[in-house]
Parts: C-alpha cells; structure tokens; sequence
C-alpha cells in the first residue's frame, strides 16, 4: 500500500515542507500580510547562517504553488496566508500539542 508524497500532502499540507517553508507561514500568520524585505529579515535574523533573497523567493514561490500564500501586487508585493494555510496551521498546533501531552505521559 503506497503513500505517494501528493497523498500526504493533501492530507498533511505541512508534512513535506522544509523549515524555511513552515517559518515563513508561521511568521505570516504572526505579522499578517507582508511583504518580502521584512519577511527576509525576519528569517534572516533567526537562521544563523542568514538567508538570501533568492532563497526566501523560491520559498514564497513554493508555498504560493502549494496554495498555502497568495501574492498580491499593487504598488508593492504582499503576501498572505491562504485559508488552507491557516487550517493547515491550526492542525500541525493541535498535533503538535497532542505528541507532547503523550510524550509528557511517557514521562510520567
């Protein structure tokens, strides 16, 4: 029984993505719509090893092909998460909180 990378991204939109994808969608949830030089900053910031402007891009392109950010363009480019991003969100949480109250069992 074969779990093709598309299946599980469907059902887990967050599963196949790097960290820089999932931070970017966090930061986005956090900031509301933005655009790329504070983004890149913000990233830039926490990563010790920095970020480039070509790589923030690719993944801002990435997660827009993914349906997970929507790119605006009137005066300047904004992005924004999608509501399948903020589902997507809420649900990696709400796993998140179930492994760690389990694993916080395990402790016990």
């Amino acid at each position: 029984m074969p779990n093709s990378h598309a299946e599980s991204d469907t059902a887990h939109p967050l599963a196949g993505l790097s960290a820089t994808h999932r931070d970017l969608l966090w930061l986005l949830s956090q900031t509301g719509p933005s655009e790329l030089p504070p983004l890149r900053q913000a990233l830039a910031d926490y990563y010790t090893d920095g970020i480039d402007r070509t790589h923030c891009c690719d993944t801002l392109e990435a997660l827009r092909e993914r349906d997970l950010i929507a790119k605006q363009t009137y005066d300047t480019t904004t992005y924004r998460l999608t509501e399948s991003a903020r589902r997507a969100l809420s649900a990696r949480q709400a796993w998140q909180a179930g492994n760690l109250s389990t694993t916080e069992r395990e402790d016990e």
